[in-house]
């Protein structure tokens, strides 16, 4: 892990997920996300000694694991306040939420695990509660209510709200709970004017506009794949195998789950737009092209 200061408050922790850092005095801080887990807190908060800060509080961008898995730990080492936003509060709350969520069902073992299950912690709503010098922006799509966070630097941390080209061009496929909202959260970025842009995920940049069209053509690209292939009047599975066949990708659980969500998300926009149907034939749900 690296600190790197971008601005006369603002920093950032260079990791798997950024973590970023804002000082609201001299010796206190807010972390915004935590990391995958329990190690990841404890590198933290190495290095938040190091420079002889206290940890005031924790904001989340949203719940998934990777973000909130530090949680317990600094919580439990500091006494700081978590702040969450509306579903995401929950989910923080009580992590079982998402692995079943993603499941559909009561999650089994092999997907209780760090990646999909992180501890739960105290949680208080971020209504009224961000610290001075912070402001939160709606980033929804990638999950239920993720926000981004504004510094009084002019820098954005975003979250999931972007993917970088290294993920789209090894993975293709990105978590993403809602495409319609995914997509005007995609156009809401490029309207930002900040000094410097941090995702979780992703590289610090000045100008998204070449990752934001990215974006947009990778989940065009699937859409299409997915469409043409309704054709066939397939079920949900048949059309899962196809993507991952067509994107050399290999099944696990984490990936069945995760992935196989993320289709139902792009069934669901394809439906809800009129460019396919379904019908109930020989009790399996056929999704058909329009």
């Amino acid at each position: 892990m690296e600190l790197i200061q971008v601005g006369e408050k603002t920093y950032y922790i260079k990791n798997p997920t950024n973590i970023g850092i804002y000082k609201v005095d001299n010796e206190n801080v807010y972390l915004i996300d935590t990391g995958n887990d329990k190690d990841a807190g404890k590198k933290i908060l190495k290095i938040i000694d190091e420079q002889k800060w206290i940890v005031k509080g924790i904001i989340n961008t949203h719940s998934n694991a990777d973000h909130i898995g530090g949680n317990s730990l600094i919580q439990e080492r500091t006494n700081c306040e978590i702040l969450g936003f509306n579903i995401e509060k929950c989910f923080t709350e009580f992590p079982i939420l998402e692995s079943s969520f993603l499941y559909g069902g009561y999650p089994f073992k092999d997907i209780r695990n760090k990646f999909l299950l992180a501890k739960e912690s105290k949680v208080k709503d971020i209504e009224n509660n961000l610290p001075d010098g912070l402001e939160y922006i709606c980033l929804k799509g990638h999950f239920f209510d993720m926000i981004g966070i504004k510094t009084s630097d002019n820098i954005y941390f975003l979250g999931d709200s972007i993917f970088s080209e290294e993920t789209i061009s090894k993975y293709h496929l990105f978590f993403i709970y809602d495409i319609n909202e995914y997509l005007n959260t995609l156009d809401k970025l490029s309207e930002l004017n900040g000094n410097l842009y941090i995702p979780s995920h992703c590289d610090a940049t000045k100008d998204m506009s070449s990752l934001i069209n990215l974006n947009k053509n990778k989940i065009d690209e699937i859409m299409n794949k997915i469409l043409n292939y309704c054709k066939n009047e397939v079920t949900f599975e048949e059309i899962l195998k196809y993507i991952f066949d067509e994107y050399k990708l290999t099944m696990n659980a984490n990936q069945y789950v995760l992935i196989g969500s993320t289709i139902r998300s792009y069934l669901s926009y394809l439906y809800d737009n009129n460019k396919i149907t379904y019908e109930f034939r020989g009790n399996k749900m056929i999704w058909k092209g329009e």
